[in-house]
């Protein structure tokens, strides 16, 4: 059979992946090459907390596969850190993580491994002992080196149906192929319209920020959405460098307020947050990382088909890729409903 995947990020490439190991012949497109946009950068929180045991399971499932994945690699792809989660989602993550018979510890912030630059720490945290934070540069190269002469870089500009396939439009020329894949990130929902799949198409700006720190031996990655605070996500991003995510009020990185003012907004209330809250960590912004997300999504990830197109998209989906690539591959060349929400 063969396979167009649109979109090079790590979705696309464990799909990819997926389909060449099931003899497809598949090639994989994007106009930045592999693991722009929200693939970028060098780390990711991995988790099974969530608040939905069904996410939780899911997760695990990706979990084993991190681990298939880092054997062929020949190294660690996640570091095995664990993640923290505290604030208003704790409660209902334990809940979910009971529930689906994950297992977790109940810490405090007087907890000798707490493991966080923080001045002062919730008052109850989950620990997610299964948590981690991804190598997402070594898993990206990895995945490039299993698609070889498959990827290539090209802009895809339409899509259209003919008779039983498909025509890819692109920069390089026309694909035709029997499937196509459509995982583009914030390109995904223009494209899936040509064909007639709807999917959000209300953006949003984010930006991430890396800190200089001080704090010394393996710190733990950490969700935080205490109330009065800003709520963040946090993580390491190498050796002395601490990685602050901030999610500020819908309305301050609305895609209207454009780019500019949305990465100053973020940037002065992270950057306040650090100096306030953080111990150990100069509020000195070393780096950047700014993405376009699809706006309220959450955690979960959707599939939609028509005919020989299928688009996926949702959020936070990084740390779903090597059960995604799996899942993904079998509804592209199996067939799958047209409309299947995993949340």
């Amino acid at each position: 059979m063969k396979v167009a995947v649109i979109g090079a990020g790590v979705v696309g490439l464990a799909s990819a992946a997926a389909l060449l190991d099931q003899g497809h012949d598949v090639v994989c497109l994007d106009r930045l090459g592999p693991m722009a946009e929200r693939s970028t950068g060098v780390s990711r929180i991995f988790r099974l907390a969530h608040g939905s045991a069904a996410l939780v399971d899911l997760a695990r499932e990706a979990g084993a596969g991190w681990a298939r994945w880092s054997e062929a690699a020949g190294r660690p792809l996640i570091r095995d850190v664990g993640c923290l989660v505290s604030g208003a989602i704790a409660l209902e993550w334990m809940a979910c993580m009971g529930k689906a018979g994950a297992p977790y510890e109940v810490v405090g912030p007087d907890w000798p491994e707490l493991g966080l630059p923080v001045r002062k720490a919730p008052g109850v945290l989950l620990h997610d002992v299964a948590g981690g934070a991804i190598e997402t540069v070594s898993a990206g190269n990895y995945l490039v080196g299993r698609l070889g002469r498959s990827l290539r870089d090209a802009v895809v500009y339409a899509l259209e149906e003919r008779g039983s396939g498909a025509r890819v439009h692109t920069s390089d020329g026309l694909f035709d192929a029997d499937a196509v894949l459509i995982a583009a990130g914030a390109g995904t929902s223009p494209l899936a319209a040509q064909v007639g799949i709807y999917t959000p198409t209300v953006l949003e700006h984010h930006v991430r920020f890396t800190f200089a720190t001080s704090r010394g031996g393996p710190l733990r990655s950490w969700i935080d959405e205490t109330p009065g605070v800003l709520s963040t996500y946090q993580h390491m991003a190498g050796p002395g460098r601490w990685t602050v995510g901030g999610l500020p009020d819908a309305a301050s990185v609305a895609w209207e307020v454009g780019r500019d003012e949305a990465v100053r907004a973020s940037r002065e209330a992270v950057v306040d947050y650090v100096r306030e809250h953080l111990d150990g960590v100069e509020p000195t912004v070393l780096d950047e990382l700014y993405c376009t997300t699809m706006a309220e999504l959450g955690d979960g990830f959707h599939l939609r088909r028509n005919g020989p197109f299928t688009a996926v998209y949702g959020d936070n989906l990084f740390k779903f890729a090597p059960l995604l690539g799996d899942l993904l591959a079998t509804a592209v060349t199996a067939g799958t409903d047209d409309a299947v929400d995993y949340m």
